[in-house]
């Protein structure tokens, strides 16, 4: 499996940067994963040579979504992570506990920084830090309309139909 701390990314970064560089770091829970999640990490990945996702652990899952019923997340992190890691896109997962991927753009300076299109500059807290220090933010259009939380609704409710 393809999980790193985040110091065991720096190194590998750092030691074979003709492996990684451009590196693209997109993040986000990812429970229950879905079609518009494979297609958004699959068009992030074709941005730069490698594709980090980092991952909301469990705990800043709590944080995030702790107004959720069923309480989230549904699937415990290194399931998640062993998911993520299965998909041809990504190159590397890190599991982080803050509620946002800041500290990981930090550490990493990925070349292009990539999220949703349902996101926008002015939203999002590592846009400033990465165009601090020349990196780009890529908004990556959503190509299913999805979400987990619609997913699960939908299964709350007995309902089997498309949304």
């Amino acid at each position: 499996m393809s999980v790193y701390s985040l110091t065991e990314l720096q190194q590998a970064i750092e030691n074979y940067p003709d492996r990684w560089r451009p590196l693209v770091l997109t993040n986000g829970c990812f429970d229950l994963l879905h079609c518009g999640h494979v297609r958004y990490l699959n068009s992030a990945r074709q941005l730069g040579r490698a594709l980090v996702v980092g991952l909301n652990s469990d705990q800043s899952i709590r944080m995030i979504k702790n107004d959720r019923i069923p309480p989230r997340p549904i699937i415990p992190e290194i399931e998640r992570a062993e998911v993520l890691s299965a998909l041809r896109s990504v190159d590397g997962i890190v599991i982080f506990s803050e509620k946002t991927a800041c500290e990981l753009v930090e550490a990493l300076h990925p070349e292009i920084y990539a999220k949703g299109g349902d996101y926008n500059l002015q939203t999002l807290p590592e846009a400033s830090i990465v165009q601090s220090y020349g990196g780009q933010v890529r908004l990556i259009e959503i190509e299913v309309p999805s979400s987990t939380t619609a997913i699960v609704d939908r299964i709350l409710r007995g309902d089997s139909r498309n949304p």
